[in-house]
């Protein structure tokens, strides 16, 4: 068997894994706007959730629906970068699934409108 095909085990698994990550997340910085924009969002509204006066299941939800935001933007470059590598060409089911992950960010950050206002307002 191929010496790169031997998948890493324990420790190394993991420090590979973060790796990764690092490299998804510096990825999509570099290459995505939306993420840019989302990700100074996160900045702002995650120490802002912190002034709020609310339970500690309050603060963990006004930050996990920001996270989630993220979360799913990344889901969606996945889903358009793998698209784009099976075929430049216009075909339906491509448009239905980039469609369908800008479809999911927008139910996300209407999320975070709903998961704030919630808590705002009550």
């Amino acid at each position: 068997m191929n010496a790169s095909r031997i998948k890493a085990k324990g420790l190394k698994r993991l420090i590979n894994a973060g790796g990764y990550s690092i490299a998804g997340l510096q990825d999509a910085w570099r290459t995505e706007e939306a993420f840019r924009q989302e990700i100074i969002l996160a900045f702002i509204l995650i120490p802002v959730s912190f002034l709020i006066d609310t339970t500690a299941v309050g603060h963990a939800l006004l930050v996990a629906s920001v996270l989630f935001v993220l979360l799913i933007e990344l889901l969606n470059t996945a889903i358009e970068t793998v698209i784009e590598r099976i075929s430049d060409d216009i075909h339906p089911l491509s448009k239905r699934a980039k469609d369908l992950g800008s479809a999911a960010v927008f139910v996300s950050l209407i999320n975070v409108a709903a998961v704030w206002g919630i808590i705002l307002l009550l």
